[in-house]
């Protein structure tokens, strides 16, 4: 059997990474569903329960990969579940910052070790 050349071991090793990342996807949002979220909704909590009280909507994107209009729609929903809740940027007015309310940090306090428990499983071997 002849050996794999360097490109086609670089992209054996990117679809590795891709269906690593599709498995662990769906993993997350069987394990959240029961809590009412996907994994994208968890990911949104998981930053904004960062050490900033409030992140601008663009500081959101940039850390989960969602583009501006499906973190929107995404926001939208999780404010609409009392979630999160948004404001105007005192310093940009066109801005708009959103923040955990109460309830969101507590379902994401709950849901925290439930989403930690399948990236252990499913990483860990990596």
């Amino acid at each position: 059997m002849a050996a794999k050349n360097p490109e086609q071991a670089l992209v054996d090793q990117w679809r590795d990474i891709l269906a690593l990342h599709a498995r662990t996807q769906c993993e997350l949002d069987r394990a959240l569903h029961q809590h009412g979220l996907c994994a994208s909704d968890f990911e949104v909590l998981d930053v904004l329960s960062g050490e900033s009280c409030a992140y601008r909507v663009q500081e959101i994107a940039e850390r989960v990969h969602l583009s501006q209009s499906a973190l929107s729609r995404l926001i939208a929903r999780l404010e609409k579940d009392r979630l999160v809740e948004r404001a105007m940027c005192p310093e940009d007015r066109r801005g708009v910052r959103v923040a955990l309310t109460e309830k969101g940090r507590a379902l994401h306090g709950a849901v925290l070790p439930v989403q930690r428990a399948v990236l252990t499983r499913m990483l860990s071997s990596r």
